[in-house]
């Protein structure tokens, strides 16, 4: 016989999205439970992207967890990007009046989960076999194992936040679901290092031998990628060759500045964009990666995954308060209005700087055309700038 408990809102998966959502509904006295399939030591060495959106920002102060963000985050006005022989520089604070915030998402997890236990609620760590159970239902259950010992979770509602490869996306009925998918057929080498980033800003960079990015985690630790073929493997990339290689794509501007070191962390990333349809049926929701991927280019799956937490929780406040349940009903399609912008955007940047095709393509042109287009427009460069720091939620 399982261990039976209750909850209002048990939340699948304590990665970013989880955490807040949690984090969030506590504000409004609403109580969580967060089942996650991980160890709290892996959840918080998980290294992914770090640029948060102004928006994001803002949910991150509304839920009290912003004081180390704003401590150690860094305020970027703009980006460069270097193509073409030439580095431009779009200003997001001259273009839209805003910034981002360079803050690493595993920071963002620590900040949240240090919240989560000072009295929030719990968290239940090495959560097996999860699967969830009657969410046409008005009392949706949560069955897990935990040390050996069976546990179900009676809830009012479940959020699916645990990514592309949980246990939620899974549970919506595929007769009713329809995905979107491109795979792209490349990927992203990143290294991660403890020496000083090469500039103050990010650079996306084009390059004949592929795209290259130049971004830092904090004023010590530098985070770069390059696009790589998917069949690339990491022991073909000494720590030299990839030194190398970045500088020659980074170009004869940058390449004076960036310092070299042994790599902390070293990993190569299938790009990918995919968006599942819809992101509700009967109790359940989804939120973050257990929707939609987006390729890292636009620096948008976090930030998706905190506006779809900002809609799921204000219809679940909402739900509670008042017992309107219109804001809930509408979850999905107000989620995904937000969403596809962002998967344009991700999809646009990625196909503007990745080397794509042969050079003497008419692919290829129509990328040097792109780019001197933005060089040229300042409206243009307003497009880029007010969907790199956030479309309003």
């Amino acid at each position: 016989m399982a261990v039976q408990e209750r909850t209002q809102v048990g939340i699948i998966g304590a990665g970013p999205a989880g955490l807040l959502l949690a984090r969030l509904l506590k504000l409004h006295d609403i109580d969580s439970v967060i089942v996650e399939a991980r160890t709290r030591d892996y959840v918080e060495a998980r290294v992914r992207a770090g640029v948060l959106e102004q928006g994001t920002v803002g949910l991150l102060e509304e839920a009290g967890v912003a004081e180390r963000l704003h401590r150690d985050g860094l305020v970027h006005d703009g980006v460069e990007i270097a193509g073409n022989g030439r580095r431009l520089r779009i200003d997001f604070r001259e273009l839209t009046g805003k910034t981002v915030t360079v803050y690493g998402q595993t920071e963002v997890t620590r900040d949240l989960i240090a919240a989560r236990l000072a009295g929030d609620g719990p968290i239940v760590w090495e959560a097996a076999d999860v699967k969830i159970h009657d969410i046409e239902s008005d009392r949706p259950r949560l069955g897990y194992r935990v040390a050996g010992v069976e546990r179900e979770l009676v809830c009012d509602f479940i959020a699916g936040c645990d990514g592309f490869h949980g246990v939620s996306r899974p549970s919506l009925p595929t007769s009713l679901g329809q995905t979107f998918e491109r795979t792209y057929l490349f990927g992203w080498l990143g290294i991660l290092a403890d020496v000083p980033p090469c500039s103050d800003e990010l650079i996306y960079a084009s390059h004949p031998r592929g795209f290259a990015l130049a971004s830092m985690r904090s004023p010590t630790r530098s985070r770069y990628y390059i696009q790589c073929a998917l069949d690339e493997k990491i022991e073909d990339w000494p720590d030299e060759r990839l030194w190398d290689e970045l500088k020659l794509r980074l170009g004869s501007d940058t390449a004076p500045d960036v310092t070299t070191g042994p790599a902390i962390e070293k990993s190569i990333a299938p790009l990918r964009s995919f968006v599942s349809t819809p992101m509700q049926h009967g109790r359940l929701f989804l939120a973050g990666d257990a929707a939609h991927i987006v390729p890292p280019t636009g620096a948008k799956g976090l930030n998706l995954a905190a506006s779809d937490v900002h809609y799921l929780c204000r219809a679940l406040a909402a739900h509670y308060a008042t017992g309107n349940d219109d804001l809930l009903r509408a979850y999905s399609v107000t989620a995904l209005a937000r969403v596809w912008k962002a998967e344009r955007f991700s999809w646009w940047m990625t196909m503007l700087l990745h080397r794509l095709h042969p050079e003497a393509s008419f692919e290829a042109q129509m990328q040097r055309a792109e780019l001197d287009y933005l060089a040229s427009s300042r409206a243009a460069q307003t497009v880029l700038a007010e969907n790199y720091v956030g479309l309003p939620f």
